[in-house]
Parts: structure tokens; sequence; C-alpha cells
């Protein structure tokens, strides 16, 4: 098993880079409109930096007021902002409407494109997801550094479906299973599979992505329990019981959590005391982070002490 306690390992110069999005988030709820940097996979960096990962974000922002603001949020957490990353005239936004139950609807403005960039150093993970692997043109070179860094380094992928940025139903399942062959850890929501997979079990789902390639799949199911399956062991690990103030940002919580534990999980694979632990870890970040409005991980600090009494 993996502990939290111990060092977080250090290759070279960054542990963690993540590939996708940065935008602004615009929210509308009941107590007025404001704006937060945001989107799936500069979440993910950032919540990493929280939890003492070296980080980096490989993105397209703009450099104007709203790109200057994303650059200061990573950087308050610690996470580097990689060369080529501004590279657009207009930051990318996306509003959301909150509804009563804390549950949020998005309309995107944005445009998608990555040039392809060499680095001289691995990670010891690459992440990516979201619009950023199905959004063309980037998308084409999100797939271009899965496949370069295939062989090097552990490879995350979590969807975050947004099915009104996408074509049809068709073209988003072909683009995802490609994705799916170059990674080695799927994790997605119980709707994201659901959208991709209607009709299909969650058990089942799980079986064919394991078949695709994953060596571990994690399907979240909101305040029910996450499924994690790899081709030898499956179980379900209850979600952490929280009061809810939003939902936003609870799932890229619970990603940037899991690379965590991935990182030290030490020499025991994916055992299955090593996936309760990851499963575990990972709901208590985004029960966390559900407690508080917007986009606001634990550090690790409040995730060990938050812990304590289930581990």
């Amino acid at each position: 098993m993996y502990d939290l306690d111990s060092p977080i390992p250090s290759r070279q110069i960054l542990d963690v880079v993540v590939i996708g999005e940065a935008l602004m988030d615009v929210v509308n709820s009941p107590r007025g409109t404001s704006e937060h940097p945001g989107g799936s996979p500069a979440n993910v960096a950032y919540g990493l930096g929280k939890l003492g990962v070296t980080t980096g974000l490989l993105t397209a922002i703009g450099d104007d007021e709203r790109g200057a603001a994303i650059v200061q949020h990573l950087h308050s957490a610690g996470v580097t902002l990689l060369p080529g990353s501004r590279s657009l005239n207009k930051t990318p936004s996306a509003t959301s409407t909150l509804a009563p139950d804390g549950s949020a609807r998005y309309e995107f403005d944005l445009s998608w494109t990555l040039e392809p960039t060499a680095h001289a150093y691995t990670p010891k993970v690459l992440h990516t997801g979201s619009i950023a692997t199905f959004l063309a043109p980037g998308a084409n070179t999100v797939k271009a550094l899965l496949q370069q860094y295939r062989q090097d380094c552990t490879l995350t992928y979590d969807p975050n479906i947004r099915p009104s940025l996408l074509g049809s139903h068709s073209e988003a399942k072909s683009t995802f299973e490609d994705l799916v062959h170059l990674t080695d850890v799927i994790k997605l929501s119980d709707e994201d599979a659901l959208w991709l997979y209607p009709r299909e079990e969650v058990e089942d789902i799980a079986t064919h992505l394991l078949g695709l390639g994953a060596g571990l799949v994690v399907i979240t199911r909101g305040s029910r329990d996450t499924l994690l399956a790899t081709a030898e062991t499956r179980m379900h690990v209850p979600a952490v019981k929280s009061e809810v103030a939003d939902t936003i940002g609870a799932g890229d919580s619970y990603m940037a959590a899991l690379i965590l534990g991935l990182l030290t999980r030490g020499t025991d694979g994916l055992a299955p005391a090593v996936l309760e632990q990851l499963g575990r870890t990972a709901s208590m970040a985004a029960a966390i982070t559900v407690r508080r409005h917007g986009a606001k991980p634990p550090t690790l600090d409040e995730l060990r002490t938050h812990l304590q009494p289930v581990v």
C-alpha cells in the first residue's frame, strides 16, 4: 500500500505533465456571477500542485487579462505553465449555471490548438482529458504526444464528456477508444460512461475498456461509490458522505488525488489493498471539494487530516 506521509518521488524536473484546456469559468448562481480559472485539465494540474506534486501544464490560453489570471492561479499552487501555452488571441471561457441541487450546466466559448512540443525530460505521469482530446485541431496533437510518451511514463485519461462540444456519438466514441489504446489508467464518471455506452452496465463498460488495453478503469458514481477494475480485481469503494455546496471541480479533485496515489503506491502495483486506498483517498478529495463553492481542491495536509479516521 502507499503512504501519503512518505515523500513524493521526483525523478526529473516534473513528476506530472498535464495536457489540456485552461479556461475562465463564469459561474451564474443565486448568489450572482463570478469568474474563476478552470478547465478540467487545468483543475487537475492545480489540484496536483495543492497536493504537493511537481506539475506542469501544457495548454492554450491568450495573452490577455483572463490568461494572466489563469497563470497567477496556477502559479499559486506551484504549477509550471509549459512553453508554447500562450498561443491564442483570446482565452477560452465556460459559463456554468448552477441548479438548486448544486449541479452545473455548461456553455463554452473556446478554440483548441496546440503546437507540437518536445521536452528534454519525461514525467512519471502524463495526464490528459476533456475537451482537449476531442476538439480539433488540438486533439490531434494531444494524441501524437500520447503516442510519443506511451513507453516512457504512466498515461492517465479522463474524457470528462461535454456533449454540446462533440460531434456525432459514433465519432466521439471512436476518438475516445483510440486514446484508451494509448493510456494506462482511465477515469470517467458514470454519466460519461453511460453517454459513451448507453444501456450498458458499468461493470460491462469496465470489461470493455480493459479489453481495449487499459490497465486500470475507474468509474465514479457520484454519492454512491466508485468502481475500480483491473484484469485481476474489481471492487466498489463507497463514496465519502458530504454536504454539497456545488459539484464544480469534484471529478478533477478526484483525478488529482488518484494520480497522487499512483505516484506514491510503492512496489505493490495495483494489488487489491492499493486499489481500495486509491479509491478512498480520491473519494475523500472529491468530498472535500464539494463542500465549498467552486473548484477548490484540498491541500495535502487537509487530505491527510480527513483521511485519518478512514485509513
